[in-house]
């Protein structure tokens, strides 16, 4: 009996510690996820572009699709390859994530660029197309899992880089759970947007209650405005996040110049104001000066991307340039 006793003290004994190494498993996941927020907004506003044109039936498929890929991406190619970066050459991180940050900022500056420049060019319309062609759908889909490839790059490598150094399974666990977590929060997000306008409709045409038919009539008109405004912060967040990994990336290379210059520009605005907003004067000019390094690097990257970057994938991997960006 009192072996009995011992073994199942035993027992809940490595349960507390399971208990304990999952608790904080999860904590690292949600700090290291929160590090890579610009990622995810972008992530969260590219997706809904690849259902647009086909049928209300086929969106939360195809969503479902693009999402298991994501997390195909996720766990079997990146999180193995982020572990064995962490064990081996942890050297090798910053350079990859500036690498990251440097895409980040060149998509956000060609977005904008194309947004000034290219207002009046002529684009893909899905609608043109045979929507119902099962082989449009999957062309469409591995698009998006090769967009969704290199944004979940960048996520997986930011949240590589903010967990403390900790034994092997606590980094798989905390980066696999960061894999899961950011995926079910980027895809069910998305699924809820391109809902959002049927929703509607269905509220405005069946509601009993007058309040309800016009909240749904709301909700139609709102949601070209609301995908217009998560494009925008979409934009913004990539080329702030981008360009503070730029120079963060920079100080642990050794130029600490522009991360002590951004330092003080922050301090000073914070001393100029309140005691109680500082902290947040300090945050938003640190945002606001690491965007604008981002925006610049990006205008600067653009010609790079498309002149040389764009035609030499293509050249190596085939398909058309367009496809290649």
């Amino acid at each position: 009996m009192s072996g009995l006793i011992a073994l199942l003290d035993d027992v809940a004994g490595i349960a507390k510690v399971a208990a304990a190494s999952v608790d904080d498993i999860a904590g690292q996941a949600v700090k290291a996820g929160s590090k890579a927020a610009g990622a995810v907004i972008d992530d969260a506003a590219v997706t809904p572009k690849y259902v647009q044109g086909f049928p209300p039936a086929r969106e939360l498929p195809i969503i479902w699709k693009i999402a298991r890929g994501s997390l195909i991406n996720k766990l079997v190619f990146l999180l193995p390859v982020g572990l064995l970066l962490s064990a081996f050459a942890p050297w090798a991180i910053p350079p990859l994530l500036m690498l990251g940050g440097a895409y980040l900022c060149f998509e956000g500056a060609e977005k904008i660029y194309h947004a000034l420049f290219h207002k009046g060019e002529a684009g893909h319309d899905p609608k043109t197309e045979k929507v119902s062609d099962l082989h449009l759908e999957e062309k469409k889909v591995q698009g998006a899992i090769k967009t969704d490839f290199i944004l979940s790059a960048e996520i997986m490598t930011i949240a590589l880089s903010a967990i403390p150094e900790s034994t092997f399974w606590m980094e798989a666990g905390t980066l696999a759970m960061v894999g899961v977590l950011i995926t079910i929060a980027v895809y069910g997000a998305v699924a809820i947007l391109v809902k959002l306008d049927d929703i509607g409709l269905w509220l405005a045409q069946i509601g009993r209650l007058g309040a309800t038919r016009a909240f749904g009539r709301f909700i139609v008109k709102l949601m070209p405005w609301l995908m217009k405004v998560l494009t925008v912060v979409g934009t913004a967040a990539m080329i702030w996040v981008g360009g503070s990994i730029i120079v963060h990336g920079l100080a642990q290379l050794g130029w600490h110049a522009p991360e002590e210059i951004i330092h003080h520009a922050a301090v000073a605005v914070g001393a100029s104001v309140g005691e109680g907003l500082r902290g947040a004067a300090e945050w938003v000019t640190t945002a606001a000066l690491d965007g604008v390094l981002g925006l610049a690097l990006g205008f600067v990257l653009i010609p790079i991307g498309t002149k040389i970057v764009g035609p030499l994938w293509a050249s190596v991997f085939g398909g058309k340039k367009g496809a290649a960006h």
